[in-house]
Formats: structure tokens, sequence, C-alpha cells
């Protein structure tokens, strides 16, 4: 999971939240997207050239991303990632919300509530989809768990969730190709293969907030079908 998680060169010192601060604009209203999908599909990318698109159009945004985001969040995200960790299920799903707990409020709501946008890669549905249906193989009563915890400590979900969407082999083949791998990124094919079963069931449950975007073809093509959802949900030009 590490290389899709990987922040740009607009990240801070503590290499977790980036933000850029345009002209100010009246009555500007925050805006929280959250970006999702499997291994290898081009998250990084397609975040650095929407980031690029919003700055363009004077939208004040935050860039930031999951495990981590707060310099809380990033120490239990070194711990998450670390192929030497050895936790259980339970204990690896506490850890996440424990920091997205702190990620949201000491980055994301504070943002939110002065205006500006904020781009977050993974949230909720990378914890349904990797923990609930990786790891847990769908199974109800963890993924109550989660629904749970999500309902005691998420108090702000995104108002919009693009889902990348690649096939698992393709993506695999993708981030195989990139440094070496993770503790998230060492699991077998039938793990990812179940990731990708929880982000179609997802998008499937909610369709007005998920929008599956095709991960296939270059960059510049991602990009641009990212940005025309962009455009027909906020009326952008």
């Amino acid at each position: 999971m590490s290389a899709s998680l990987t922040a740009g060169s607009t990240q801070t010192n503590i290499d977790s939240a980036a933000t850029h601060k345009a002209p100010a604009r009246p009555e500007q209203q925050g805006r929280f997207i959250s970006v999702e999908g499997t291994e290898g599909v081009g998250k990084t990318t397609a975040i650095e050239q929407l980031c690029v698109r919003l700055q363009a159009n004077n939208i004040d945004y935050l860039r930031t991303r999951e495990p981590g985001g707060s310099p809380f969040a990033e120490r239990l995200r070194s711990i998450l990632l670390d192929p030497a960790t050895d936790i259980n299920d339970d204990t690896e799903l506490l850890l996440l919300f424990a920091a997205r707990c702190d990620h949201l409020q000491q980055i994301i709501l504070p943002a939110l509530q002065r205006g500006t946008w904020v781009i977050c890669d993974r949230f909720i549905d990378s914890t349904i989809a990797y923990q609930g249906f990786g790891r847990a193989h769908g199974d109800s009563a963890v993924l109550t768990k989660i629904e749970t915890l999500i309902a005691q400590f998420v108090p702000q979900l995104p108002e919009l969730t693009l889902w990348l969407d690649l096939p698992v082999l393709e993506g695999m083949a993708r981030a195989g190709k990139r440094s070496a791998a993770d503790r998230f990124e060492q699991q077998a094919t039938a793990f990812f293969t179940r990731v990708h079963e929880g982000f179609t069931t997802l998008a499937a449950e909610h369709p007005e907030r998920i929008q599956c975007i095709d991960a296939s073809g270059n960059a510049d093509e991602v990009s641009m079908r990212v940005w025309q959802v962009m455009q027909t949900q906020f009326q952008l030009s």
C-alpha cells in the first residue's frame, strides 16, 4: 500500500499534508474528496494532476493521505506499513482508526471549516475494502465492527470518492516495478482480488458518492477522466 500512498513533492516537512493557498474567494465552501483504489492504479499521479487543476482554478486545497496525514498518524503509519510489524487484524484495525481520528481532528476538519478543499489519498473505503474484504473475506461481523467505528469516530465523510479502477493483476504488475513492498503490498493476489471486490461492492452501495473511473491508459487520460467527474460534481470550468 505504501507506494500508492506516498505523497508527492508538495508534502510538508512531516511528509503528511500539503496545502496550496489561492487568492481569497468569497463564501468558498470546503469540499472533502477521497481517492481510492487497489495497488498500482496510479492514485499518486492522478492526485498530483488534480491538484494542478485545482490550483489553476484558484481553489485552496490541502493534499493529505491515510494512514497518516498528521504527525501522530504518520507515526502510526510507519508501524502499520513496516513488514516487521506483527499484529493481529483487530490491532491493525484499531491503529488505523486511531490514526484516522487524529487526522480528522488535527488536519481535515479544520481545513474544511476554513473553506479549504481536502484531497485525501485513501479514507474509510480503503479500510472496508482492505480490512473488511481483504483481511476478513467480507465477513459480516467484521464489516459491522468497521461500520460501528465509522459511526463513532468519523464525523465527516467525503462528499465525493474517486475510485480508480484497474484489473488487479495489471495494478500489481505496475506496483511491482516500484520500491520494496510494504506490509500490505506483500499480500497475495487473492487478497487484492478480495480488496477489489470490496471496492466494487462499495461503489454499488454508494453510487451517489463513489464514482468509478477507468484507470487504464496513460496518466493524462486518467487525469482527464478524473477532472470530468470533478467538473460535473462541482460545476468547475
